[in-house]
């Protein structure tokens, strides 16, 4: 329903109350949004006006509040008054569109619902109606002001923020704090200090991930939000109150995303007349629960937005020849047997990662794309018609986006392939960046492209991107960061191209592993590579909390048996890839006979429940992982079967109980899925819905199967 009373502006859908109020002034303020209803008490009339729908700031006007590092008193932001809306159906739900304008400046706040999902997708659309030129310093994508002010409890003694601490082999280690925790209390009527989040550079996620939730512990809400962009990205939390009286206890509480900005990543945009900016989008979504309940509602989101494709239908299993295998030293001698070994243990597409290019050290030579034929002495379409005669799909390695510095092309191109500051273009760990705004550049990555696919036959890429361009690019740009979202969405909408132009291609997203983890770039791939860590150990806990920012069946973990391994770690390597999508390695010709076929009976083991995956829905029994747990355990129910996988690490504890509530009150035929063979006891609690495990030595998994029907 969508109501205009008493200058207020509901919209209730899929779970979400979202209200708009526009005063006697038309101002527009966003007093709620939130699974909830709507409590009018909650914001008292005095605090109204700190509840902008949006925060902008151009160069020049006046940040007319005492803000310190903080995003708030933007200014014509302040000045913006109501000037309609729209509220249609589409093909994704609903769409809602709100406009406002201020002197020389419209603005259009978007909303897209998606049926089924508590979440929306939110940007904003800026455009210069003036004569003169104006310069962007900070536009929010989402503005929300009002976050605990349900319940009796002030926010900082009830607020819990989630942040997803991210780094190279390190990727997805969540963390919670209190408010206080962080440096954010209410000592006085507000502070200066945001607690801020933020990317700068092309890789979105090597710092944090671009997520995050905000639980409210007293009314059992929780608010969350994904960043959907490839490049510098900035988000804050802060409190504000109405002049320097007001008192410590009447303070609220904001949540503000955005891409990038002048002060945090180097961003200013100048905007000519008639020009129009158009923000990064985000999605935020609000439930009646904690973290667990806001990552299912996002894993049935990002499978809404998800471009359509087989591969996530049907979750072929990879074989990729790098990880604890060969390491970025593929020659046709070393693939033959390790081929028909990936062949026989059922794996379905094989990838010849880094170096099939280079006779001799790979790095700093990329750019050029053509085989080495010292590698490959009879071409390199000998391993991959191997690859086809063994009924799997031949893939291959690549890194687009670079050139390294002694690749033979640097000296035949100009300068304006490359990411340039004051003039000369950047190097990062011996490549350069390619600047996917020059059509020089978007015709050689075609040809590449084009190569591999018509000419090799290769049905598969893992698209790797192993530097960090920094802020930007000063070519044809007001800013560096200017430069760097151009090139971002260039290269969106270069990867838009190849995916309309080959079909059934599969390209894995890779940024050293999880470097860039984000859905402008995931609801276009179907695959993402989680991390390059090569401790199975310590892999649990990435692979455990992988489905926080991936839904299960893009999420790409490593299995890579080792030489000199036994029973225990092969089963354990399964496990932390049967859940979600399997990216097999390890010389599986050289295992024992028991190893491969332990390797045999889990690959068979997903792809029965391969189906279940693709619908599954994540949950945590021991609570989100991290790297000095002893236990892990992650799941996913998927109707009326609820798969959970178990880790013990280096616990001196044999025994653990896991809450498990997917099936209500009613107990489950309970098994071990894998391996087939095993020692572990196991009994259900009917009473209070949870399973007992006894793993009884440490580094070992299981996988079960509860079934409720």
């Amino acid at each position: 329903m969508s109501t205009m009373t008493a200058q207020l502006l509901t919209i209730e859908e899929n779970g979400l109350v979202v209200v708009y109020e526009v005063d006697e002034q038309q101002d527009v303020r966003l007093l709620h949004f939130a699974a909830e209803a709507f409590d009018p008490s909650g914001v008292p009339d005095k605090h109204r006006p700190r509840c902008r729908a949006l925060q902008l700031h151009i160069t020049g006007e006046n940040q007319n509040d005492h803000h310190g590092s903080k995003h708030t008193g933007t200014m014509p932001g302040g000045r913006l008054t109501y000037a309609g809306h729209r509220d249609v159906r589409n093909e994704a739900g609903r769409k809602f569109e709100m406009d406002l304008r201020s002197d020389g400046v419209e603005v259009t706040l978007h909303l897209q619902f998606y049926t089924g999902a508590s979440v929306v997708r939110s940007w904003t659309e800026v455009l210069n109606t003036g004569n003169v030129p104006r310069g962007l310093e900070y536009v929010t994508s989402f503005a929300f002001t009002g976050f605990g002010n349900n319940g009796v409890v002030p926010w900082d003694r009830k607020c819990r923020l989630y942040i997803p601490h991210n780094t190279w082999v390190g990727e997805l280690q969540w963390r919670s704090y209190t408010l206080p925790e962080l440096g954010l209390s209410r000592t006085s009527p507000f502070s200066t200090k945001p607690l801020a989040y933020q990317s700068t550079g092309s890789w979105s996620s090597s710092v944090y991930l671009p997520l995050g939730v905000l639980t409210d512990e007293e009314t059992g809400s929780s608010l969350f939000w994904q960043i959907e962009h490839n490049g510098s990205w900035h988000w804050e939390i802060g409190d504000g109150a109405e002049g320097f009286d007001a008192g410590v206890k009447e303070s609220l509480l904001y949540v503000q995303l955005s891409g990038p900005t002048e002060t945090e990543n180097h961003w200013w945009k100048r905007l000519e007349p008639g020009e129009r900016f158009v923000s990064v989008p985000v999605s935020v979504g609000s439930v009646r629960g904690s973290y667990e309940e806001a990552f299912r509602q996002l894993t049935l989101y990002r499978r809404a937005i998800r471009r359509p494709n087989e591969d996530n239908e049907k979750l072929p299993i990879i074989f990729n020849d790098y990880m604890n295998c060969l390491f970025g030293d593929p020659t046709t001698e070393k693939l033959l047997p390790l081929i028909d070994a990936a062949a026989e243990a059922g794996c379905e597409y094989f990838c010849i990662d880094a170096g099939w290019y280079a006779d001799g050290e790979w790095w700093d030579g990329v750019g050029e794309w053509l085989p080495s034929l010292q590698r490959f002495p009879g071409g390199i379409r000998e391993p991959l018609d191997r690859i086809r005669s063994k009924g799997m799909v031949p893939g291959l390695w690549l890194e687009i986006e670079v050139m390294g510095i002694q690749c033979p092309m640097v000296k035949r191109v100009s300068k304006d392939w490359f990411f340039q500051r004051h003039g000369v273009p950047i190097i990062d760990r011996g490549r350069y960046q390619l600047d996917f705004r020059n059509p020089e550049v978007i015709a050689h990555a075609d040809q590449v492209i084009d190569r591999l696919v018509n000419e090799y036959g290769v049905g598969y890429i893992k698209m790797d991107y192993n530097i960090n361009a920094g802020i930007g690019t000063e070519r044809d740009a007001n800013s560096f960061g200017d430069g760097l979202l151009a090139h971002n969405r260039a290269y969106l909408a270069w990867l838009d191209r190849i995916f309309a132009a080959y079909p059934t291609l599969v390209i894995e997203n890779c940024g050293s592993g999880g470097m860039r983890m984000d859905y402008a770039l995931l609801q276009r791939h179907s695959v993402q590579s989680t991390s390059d860590q090569c401790d199975y150990r310590v892999f649990s806990a990435i692979a455990a909390a992988s489905p926080t920012a991936v839904t299960p069946e893009q999420a790409a973990v490593w299995s890579y048996p080792l030489l000199d391994g036994d029973r225990e770690e092969t089963i354990f390597n399964v496990v932390n890839s049967v859940l979600l999508r399997v990216h097999q390695s390890g010389h599986l010709g050289r295992l024992s006979e028991e190893r491969k076929e332990l390797i045999r009976e889990g690959l068979q083991v997903y792809k029965m429940i391969r189906n279940d995956i693709r619908q599954g829905l994540p949950f945590w029994p021991l609570g989100l992982p991290a790297y000095e747990d002893g236990w892990i355990s992650m799941g996913l129910t998927c109707g009326a079967k609820t798969y959970v996988a178990i880790w013990r690490l280096d616990s001196s504890t044999e025994t653990i109980l896991l809450p498990i509530r997917a099936g209500g009150m009613k107990a489950p035929a309970v098994r071990v899925l894998y391996p087939s063979h095993h020692d572990a006891a196991y009994s259900w609690n009917e009473g209070g819905a949870s399973l007992s495990v006894k793993l009884p030595n440490p580094f070992t998994a299981r996988l079960f199967e509860l079934d409720w029907s």
